[in-house]
């Protein structure tokens, strides 16, 4: 039986170049950077040059980047810091109706401590309108959080246009880039961004490290206390191997985003082409933007079936593929990006992630959707 993996926005395999690079670290180095001697030192250099290719690659100064545990500590750092050192002047924030848990959950938490938060409405192609951003400012708007690309539906937001919006009123302006990070071009100085969370294990990195862009002037209250490491900003020992590695898969990334970019758009379009063959173009409904989307990532609902079923039948023929959606005691509740969307039921109830990269072939492709047309006229068959 073909074993397919097309979950790569949940996580990704670890690249052979990052893998080596890190297990060069790992059996040859073990000294702490933080310590003066010759180990340490040469712990300090596998750091720093990890985290000026990382700069090189996103188009800003080494400084500007804190190395954290993941996306999640990017997201929570980046907002909790930014609300610590701006502490009175302002409690209300801006952020959207779908982002990641790890921006949604934060704010709920920043709400029990007083915050106000404005939760913005998406379109039904999952994109944040500019002027419903500019009606929900306020004279107490401290700090607006967009992510760059949805998790779910791959669309991307008017970064840009929010950016210069936040700048002319003094707002701090956070984007979670985590699932943009090696689809999309990304040149820090280049965007009107002062906070920008990037993970590891979405391009071919190591699960368990992550960055935090923090522009030059911005000020963060640290969440860890200890050490002094990462400019006081984040305590706590380097990940080594890790950063190491973060390293490796940014510059693969980056030299090869354009190759990556034309590989996904090939295996997007031969799926959707094969499952046009194989089932009509009536019988399944693409979810997310016409053209503002990130190559990879693919959201189709069945709507003559439902996620789980299907999800578990594709399962069963070793594909993995994914809902999109929290598991909460054995249930599979419904995706809160796309009922911020507002589709029908129907469409809600049967949708499914395929996410694209590295090891995957059109043959996946095609082998994918023949799978989903043999399972959907065999449930078809049984009612």
């Amino acid at each position: 039986m073909n074993s397919i993996y097309l979950d790569h926005a949940a996580s990704t395999p670890v690249h052979p170049q990052v893998a080596e690079e890190m297990m060069k670290v790992m059996t040859g180095q073990f000294g702490n950077a933080s310590s003066v001697h010759a180990f340490g030192r040469s712990a300090k250099r596998t750091v720093s040059s990890a985290r000026d290719m990382i700069a090189t690659s996103l188009g800003c100064h080494p400084d500007e980047l804190v190395f954290t545990g993941g996306g999640t500590e990017s997201d929570n750092l980046a907002l909790f810091g930014a609300l610590s050192a701006l502490s009175g002047s302002g409690k209300h924030i801006i952020t959207s109706s779908i982002e990641h848990h790890a921006v949604l959950h934060a704010c709920e938490e920043l709400e029990k401590l007083g915050y106000r938060v404005t939760y913005l409405p998406v379109d039904s192609t999952g994109r944040v309108r500019i002027e419903d951003v500019e009606n929900a400012l306020t004279e107490e708007t401290v700090l607006i959080s967009i992510m760059y690309a949805n998790n779910e539906i791959g669309t991307v937001q008017p970064i840009t246009e929010i950016g210069e919006l936040a700048r002319e009123r003094g707002i701090i302006f956070h984007v979670d880039a985590v699932q943009a990070l090696g689809a999309i071009p990304i040149s820090c100085h280049d965007l009107p961004v002062d906070l920008m969370s990037f993970s590891a294990h979405k391009i071919n990195g190591p699960q368990g490290v992550g960055a935090l862009y923090i522009r030059r002037g911005i000020h963060l209250a640290p969440r860890q206390h200890g050490g002094l490491q990462e400019k006081k900003r984040r305590a706590g020992t380097e990940n080594m191997a890790g950063i190491a590695g973060f390293g490796q898969a940014v510059r693969i990334a980056a030299s090869h985003l354009e190759e990556r970019r034309d590989h996904d758009l090939m295996l997007r379009h031969t799926f959707i082409r094969m499952l046009e063959q194989e089932l009509g173009k009536d019988s399944f409904i693409i979810n997310g933007h016409p053209s503002e989307f990130l190559p990879h990532i693919l959201n189709i609902s069945f709507p003559d079936t439902d996620t789980e079923t299907l999800l578990m039948n594709l399962d069963m023929e070793g594909i993995a593929a994914a809902s999109g959606s929290a598991c909460t005691s054995g249930s599979l509740e419904v995706s809160h990006v796309l009922q911020a969307m507002k589709l029908p039921q129907n469409v809600l109830r049967s949708a499914i992630r395929f996410s694209f990269g590295l090891g995957n072939t059109t043959e996946d492709m095609e082998y994918t959707a023949q799978k989903i047309a043999t399972i959907l006229r065999r449930l078809r068959n049984r009612s």
